[in-house]
């Protein structure tokens, strides 16, 4: 697969507030980060979809956000593509999404949560690599984090080449590497039972919150029962698992599954549904090492 390289964010540029997920509830949290980024000197579109909704996601159907989805890629005026926020919404995108308009426009498309789902299809299907970020509504749209705008902003330009865990659990040690896949793990696993691996070596991250332990536990048996998924990731880097009552169990079945598979393995990296998160490359080659709790990028992720 040829990868495809979006052009770096720029002063000027003009970014795509994009509502496919959930329903935007607090409008005026969008309001607030578009002044944010105009004030940061880009321009900035907020699409339609994110001034309606049906029951509790954006727009007034699923159609709406498609079109909304293809249009800012066709767009000549806009250089990247912020989605609003997560919730649940893409899956109901994905057997309709027309790729050979992603493929042919390539630019900047960011989130996570439930936008895992489209930020790992979207390179599967077209090589282009995405972006893990922050999103306008959650992290945009009040007092922003000093560490989570700079790696935003940072990771989108280009000068990125490494991330840090802190205080890691080292669950097995090594040095591996692979292309960059993953995101939340509710939706990585919602998307088993169709094509969404890559046919390469890849390093793993992950996050969640709200979840109960059994249910992570099932759905890491679940993800981890997908021959390919067991076959090509390499190495595992975990981010937060937020709101768990019970870290002791987690650890455990953490320590369970790195004992299964046998592969570097280490948590404590800012991926995550906190306020202080990182901006990954989806699709990018990196050297993960569990040992000192870092993936250092091995390419670049953007041109010029």
């Amino acid at each position: 697969m040829k990868i495809i390289k979006p052009k770096n964010l720029k002063k000027g540029n003009t970014i795509a507030l994009l509502g496919i997920s959930g329903r935007i509830k607090e409008y005026e949290r969008l309001q607030h980060a578009k002044a944010y980024f105009e004030q940061a000197g880009y321009n900035v579109v907020i699409s339609d979809s994110c001034k309606s909704s049906h029951r509790y996601m954006a727009g007034i159907n699923t159609e709406m956000c498609l079109d909304e989805l293809h249009r800012a890629f066709l767009s000549d005026d806009i250089d990247a593509i912020l989605c609003a926020r997560g919730g649940f919404g893409t899956l109901k995108l994905i057997n309709n999404i027309d790729w050979k308009i992603i493929k042919n426009n390539p630019k900047i498309f960011a989130g996570y949560s439930d936008i895992t789902v489209l930020l790992n299809l979207i390179y599967l299907n077209t090589g282009l690599i995405t972006f893990h970020s922050p999103m306008a509504n959650g992290d945009f749209g009040d007092i922003v984090d000093e560490y989570t705008k700079n790696a935003f902003f940072n990771t989108l330009e280009g000068k990125t080449k490494c991330f840090y865990s802190e205080n890691s659990t080292i669950y097995n040690t090594g040095k591996t590497t692979g292309k960059l896949f993953g995101g939340n793990l509710a939706s990585l696993v919602s998307l088993c039972g169709t094509d969404f691996v890559p046919n390469s070596d890849l390093i793993l991250f992950m996050e969640d919150l709200n979840e109960p332990i059994y249910k992570i536990d099932k759905m890491l048996t679940q993800l981890f029962n997908v021959e390919k998924i067991r076959k090509n990731v390499k190495g595992i880097a975990i981010g937060e698992f937020l709101n768990i009552e019970d870290k002791k169990t987690l650890n455990e079945v953490i320590q369970e599954l790195a004992l299964d598979l046998n592969i570097p393995m280490c948590d404590g990296f800012k991926i995550t549904h906190g306020r202080t998160k990182d901006t990954l490359p989806i699709g990018v080659n990196a050297e993960f090492d569990a040992d000192s709790g870092i993936i250092t990028l091995s390419d670049d992720y953007v041109c010029e």
